[in-house]
């Protein structure tokens, strides 16, 4: 599972069964200065038989951490605790401006192109894609 962390939104991101392709799922709400809905995400991991978890991380643009990257650390490592799955990190940088990219030139009508979270679970399929790929590179 692909998770773009937010403060406003979180993007979900499910494969297929081979581990090949990344879908965007859903994007959850999330109040500022609240817990994030840990909860809603465990039942999404329950429901699509997730095996790992992988989460965007927020880097600088000189890949630096900033206190959001630790932010999302944290809730990663919150998550692992309480889903018992491995946590996986992968840079994010640009990846919600390629998923609005996407978005734009899908061929939807321009109301739904302007939903901001269609482009969250756009970037959170674009995260759980890299580690793919990358995953996928490391085994041959």
């Amino acid at each position: 599972m692909g998770i773009d962390f937010g403060e406003v939104r979180i993007g979900i991101a499910v494969s297929d069964p081979t581990g090949t392709l990344a879908s965007p799922v859903a994007t959850l709400r999330r109040r500022r200065g609240k817990r994030p809905p840990f909860r809603a995400i465990e039942e999404l991991v329950h429901a699509h038989q997730v095996e790992a978890l992988v989460l965007g991380l927020p880097l600088e643009l000189d890949g630096s951490e900033s206190d959001w990257t630790r932010e999302v650390r944290r809730a990663g490592d919150a998550l692992g605790r309480r889903t018992g799955l491995p946590i996986h990190y992968v840079d994010e940088r640009f990846t919600s401006v390629e998923a609005e990219a996407l978005v734009r030139s899908s061929g939807l009508p321009r109301g739904k192109r302007e939903e901001k979270a269609r482009i969250d679970q756009g970037a959170a399929a674009l995260i759980l894609q890299r580690w793919l790929d990358q995953e996928e590179g490391s085994e041959g």
